[in-house]
């Protein structure tokens, strides 16, 4: 049996200014928080980033970690927009290029499956193809002759993704209501690594569609209860609703400063002391 284990530390430091990097979850839910306040511990920069955002992309973009963001959107899901990506947008601080969720979905699919692109119907007749005008349509070679778009495909350097539970050879878990594409992200970079809940010796009377991250995509597996805060990791926990909009509503600096100085134990203590506080 192969152990992968790792810590958040080990993981940063297989990562590499530069690189393309790709970041599971969805929104503001089950974001591997853990893995990406380590790399704002690091000096990793200049990223290109993918993913459908949430804090993960807010965080990265304050801290000016991001060159180039692939997305199809920013959301804190009970705060429409992520404040602090529209913030460094609205400077200019990286690229952007915007794609709806289907188009993102299937250039996932495309590197899973290492092909260069798949041809898709979304975006056709939308400004997708207006504010990307590197995409470039196919036709169809049978009687149809229909035209598609051909989605590139995202490949990417290394991925994070979050589960809710995994084992020391690298397979994962999800109990929640949705998968996401996380599996997509670990089959679609060259690396992967998987944050957890909690690591388990089995998966014993599991049901088979929640063994969804497999080891053979799988480059390392970190522990890290709570590891998702303050997005939601259901049913382990919800969203910190309170906490989400302090984030939200609070200067970077003065943020970065009370609960981004330290490492990740020093994270969790800072958010129950606030919490202590609200009461």
């Amino acid at each position: 049996m192969t152990d992968k284990t790792m810590t958040p530390e080990d993981v940063v430091s297989r990562l590499r200014s530069g690189m393309t990097l790709g970041i599971g979850g969805w929104g503001s839910r089950r974001k591997p928080m853990a893995l990406v306040r380590a790399l704002l511990r690091s000096d990793v920069t200049d990223l290109t980033v993918v993913s459908y955002g949430g804090p993960d992309v807010g965080l990265l973009a304050a801290a000016g970690r991001i060159r180039r963001l692939v997305a199809a959107f920013a959301t804190l899901d009970s705060i429409p927009l992520e404040p602090h990506f529209r913030a460094a947008r609205q400077r200019g601080a990286f690229e952007l290029t915007e794609i709806d969720e289907a188009m993102f979905m299937w250039g996932l699919h495309a590197a899973a499956n290492r092909l260069p692109f798949l041809p898709v119907r979304s975006g056709l007749g939308s400004d997708v193809m207006r504010v990307n005008p590197g995409l470039k349509t196919v036709t169809s070679p049978y009687e149809d002759g229909e035209a598609f778009v051909a989605m590139p495909a995202l490949r990417m350097d290394a991925a994070l993704v979050h589960l809710h539970r995994a084992d020391r050879r690298g397979n994962g878990q999800y109990l929640g209501p949705d998968p996401y594409f996380d599996d997509l992200f670990c089959e679609a970079a060259d690396e992967a690594y998987v944050s957890c809940e909690r690591l388990v010796d089995d998966f014993a009377g599991a049901v088979p569609q929640t063994l969804l991250v497999k080891r053979h995509s799988v480059t390392g597996v970190v522990e890290t209860p709570n590891g998702a805060h303050f997005t939601s990791c259901v049913p382990d926990y919800g969203r910190d609703e309170p906490f989400q909009k302090l984030y939200a509503t609070t200067p970077w600096p003065q943020f970065a400063e009370r609960f981004l100085s330290g490492d990740e134990k020093a994270y969790q203590s800072a958010v129950q002391t606030w919490h202590e506080e609200q009461q």
